[in-house]
């Protein structure tokens, strides 16, 4: 299913600079060291925001008491190798056709590796976790302290739990650093990689944010090259796309499918049912994504050409008399299709704008309503 999966978004990569967003969600958790883990990669253009598809997955078990000493381990045999083999797996989008993959990452995927080892063709961009120290003797997370900035910017903060949204504007920084190998106890892993590297560090941190607030303060790590306010202010939108996997899993979760309260038994069935619904999460979230029409992605992001026809169709049942209650996108856009989805899914076109779980309710409505079109066709 993967696979298949990642063949398509190869397809839609073609031209593109795509951001190769990674995480990790837990699926189950029995509260005494038993867990499942799922870490997938999924592909966003890097442009406009439009999400493509999904890249890679794979499950993570987790069972017993203490995990030995990592550092007494070969990186191989690491759970943290996932960042890597993630990235190996979005290189291929540059065989493809894509002109650019970034590897987008939280803190879990500040790891030296992943910046020594990665493929030559991927670009990567993490939030800083380690207070590295670097080859001028000073640290990583204090490196920018005395800079001058390069400008601000204004950006939309999304709610979180305990924080609503709201506009914040972050003062920006930037400096190349050389940051030093990390101590390994196996002299022979150390000996696999460089004593030091050299990346751009960009800081983003908020100013005046509202009373009580936690101020946004992001801390990147970057092999892209980063010298001009343009250039941060870049490197801040990759980041920020971050969140699109979040989305991801929420719809995943609570705000769609609710994969956490299916009854089933751990094992192949378990993790063959909860990849069929990370796919479709995501599909769900390409039309709510598109919704507005922005990225003007094409049908045939989701859908197959030869159910088109029972699309609009099942469209004309469903307009109104009144313009809001019409469908305002062009035949053939996903925003088109999206409308559809959100109508079915009991949306009226008048209050607030179709989510994951109204979008679900009609995507799948819709296609009982496609394969019954196909077999009127056989009568």
């Amino acid at each position: 299913m993967v696979a298949t999966a990642s063949a398509g978004t190869a397809r839609l990569a073609k031209g593109r600079h795509v951001l190769a967003i990674q995480d990790t969600t837990s699926l189950r958790d029995d509260g005494a060291k038993r867990s499942l883990q799922l870490h997938p990669t999924i592909a966003v253009d890097a442009a406009t925001g439009a999400l493509l598809g999904l890249v890679h997955a794979e499950f993570l078990r987790r069972a017993g008491g203490k995990r030995a000493q990592c550092n007494n381990r070969p990186f191989a045999e690491k759970e943290s190798r996932r960042w890597l083999d993630a990235a190996v797996e979005a290189a291929q989008l540059v065989g493809a056709g894509a002109t650019c993959v970034t590897m987008v990452a939280d803190c879990e995927g500040d790891i030296y590796e992943m910046f020594a080892l990665r493929p030559a063709e991927v670009e990567v961009l993490v939030r800083a976790y380690h207070d590295r120290p670097l080859a001028d003797g000073t640290q990583l997370l204090a490196c920018t302290d005395d800079l001058p900035e390069l400008g601000r910017e204004i950006i939309d903060l999304p709610a979180c739990p305990g924080r609503p949204a709201r506009k914040a504007v972050l003062a920006l920084r930037a400096r190349r650093v050389t940051i030093k190998r990390p101590h390994r106890n196996l002299a022979a892993e150390a000996a696999k990689l460089p004593a030091e590297l050299t990346l751009s560090f960009v800081e983003a941190r908020e100013i005046d944010p509202p009373p009580g607030a936690t101020p946004a303060h992001w801390r990147l790590l970057t092999t892209h090259d980063v010298t001009t306010l343009d250039q941060a202010k870049q490197i801040t939108a990759f980041y920020r796309q971050r969140w699109t996997i979040e989305q991801v899993f929420r719809t995943m979760k609570t705000k769609g499918f609710d994969v956490e309260a299916v009854r089933m038994l751990d094992g192949a069935p378990f993790e063959n049912l909860a990849t069929a619904i990370l796919i479709a999460a995501v599909t769900i979230l390409q039309m709510v994504r598109e919704r507005d029409g922005v990225s003007r992605r094409p049908i045939e992001d989701v859908f197959d050409p030869e159910d088109h026809p029972a699309i609009e169709a099942v469209c004309a049942t469903l307009q109104g008399k009144t313009e809001r209650q019409k469908n305002p996108h062009p035949v053939g856009s996903l925003a088109y299709a999206a409308w559809v989805c959100a109508r079915l899914g009991g949306w009226t076109g008048y209050y607030g704008k179709p989510g994951p779980v109204v979008t679900l309710h009609g995507f799948l409505r819709l296609h009982t309503m496609i394969q019954g079109w196909k077999l009127r066709g056989l009568v």
